[in-house]
This record gives C-alpha cells, sequence and structure tokens, in this order.
C-alpha cells in the first residue's frame, strides 16, 4: 500500500514529517510520498521556489526511512490539483492500494476540489488529526463519506481505492508561517521545529530573509 501527501512544504518541518512517518507506521504502507505542489490552488503563492522546496523535502526524507519525494507536480507545472496527480501515478501502479493524506481542515474543504467526487475513485482517503481541528462524528460527514467509513487500516489493504478512514497521529504543533516569520526576524527557529539540513540550506540560499516571507 502507497501514500500520497501533498503540500505547499514552504518550508517543511516536523509538523509534516512526524504525523507523516507516524500515520505511514500506522497503516503498514510500503512508502509515503511526499508530493511538493508547483502552484497550490487554495492558498497564496509559495515564498520559496519550486526547486528550492523540492530541495528541502529531499534533505528531510534522508532521516526518515519510508518517506520518499514525488517531484510530479512540479515538473507538471500550473496549478496543482491532486486529481492529475493521483491519475498519474494510478497509471503507474495499477490496483496497488493508494491512500491520500490529507488533514481534518483540507478534508472539510474537499468538496471545494477540482474534480473532487473523482478523489475516492482513485484512492483511499486517510484524514489525520492536526491541533485545532478533530475529526468530525460520523452522523456529521456527508452521505458520501459516511458510506465509505472503514474501521481501521486492514479494510484499506482489500481493495485499490475508496474507502474513507480518520487516523489520529502524534501532534508535533509547528507550522511553516512560525518558521518563516522567525528566519525574517533573524532569529534561529528551535532544532524541534525543522531538520538541520533543511534550516542549513535556509541560511545558504537567503530564503525567507525578508519581511513578505
Amino acid at each position: 500500500m502507497i501514500g500520497i501527501l501533498g503540500g505547499t512544504f514552504d518550508p517543511i518541518h516536523y509538523g509534516h514529517l512526524r504525523p507523516a512517518q507516524d500515520a505511514a507506521r500506522q497503516l503498514g504502507l510500503t512508502e509515503l510520498r511526499l508530493v511538493p505542489a508547483a502552484t497550490p490552488p487554495h492558498r497564496r503563492r509559495p515564498v520559496a521556489h519550486a526547486a528550492q522546496r523540492l530541495r528541502m523535502v529531499e534533505l528531510a526524507v534522508a532521516e526518515f526511512p519510508g518517506l520518499a519525494v514525488d517531484d510530479r507536480e512540479i515538473r507538471r507545472g500550473g496549478l496543482s490539483y491532486t486529481v492529475p496527480t493521483l491519475e498519474s501515478v494510478r497509471a503507474e501502479i495499477g490496483t496497488t492500494p493508494l491512500c491520500l493524506l490529507l488533514g481534518t481542515d483540507a478534508f472539510r474543504d474537499i468538496e471545494s476540489w477540482h474534480r473532487w467526487s473523482r478523489l475516492p475513485e482513485l484512492a483511499h482517503l486517510v484524514v489525520l488529526g492536526r491541533p485545532g481541528f478533530p475529526a468530525p462524528d460520523a452522523a456529521d460527514l456527508p452521505v458520501w463519506a459516511r458510506k465509505r467509513l472503514v474501521a481501521g487500516p486492514g479494510e484499506l489493504r482489500t481493495r485499490s481505492a475508496g474507502g474513507l478512514l480518520f487516523l489520529e497521529v502524534e501532534p508535533h504543533d509547528v507550522s511553516a508561517t512560525r518558521i518563516r516569520a522567525a528566519i525574517a526576524r533573524g532569529e534561529t527557529p528551535p532544532a524541534e521545529w525543522l531538520p538541520a539540513s533543511v534550516l542549513d540550506y535556509i541560511r545558504r540560499n537567503g530564503i525567507y530573509r525578508s519581511e513578505a516571507a
């Protein structure tokens, strides 16, 4: 079973990496691919360039066996819609079970995504709990979501796509916004916020120094 976790990763940090590793362990994933967006359609343009964000993800995953980098959205360019990404991955892996990991905040807005109804046809949806965004009660879910609920990861392995699982992961409360703001103020972010290799790359390339970050 393969996992996909997309994001701006501007920059990538332990709030992405440690919950991702926890989810991969709980799901029993063969591999969890981190997919940096070229241009995210639902949020402001990233501060770091695509090539810089890709390199930061490459440096970060070196600390985390089982996590890998997938650059297909950056190679594709333009707005990074999830459905074309999953269609591309599905074409490569055939009927292998595929999990799309997303946060509860993103799940709440999923019906605003481009061609969102296609998502469960291509992958299982695994919704990760995060600070401030608890999992919704089943009764509060739309009908399409209630019909797809599964009890645990084992059910996801029996088919290639179509399940919906809410998964509690170990939280790590740090944000890219806080990191960028600290660097813009000339401060050194704490070591528990992001990998040293990523911070060194940021410093060497002068990323996030301006107040605009």
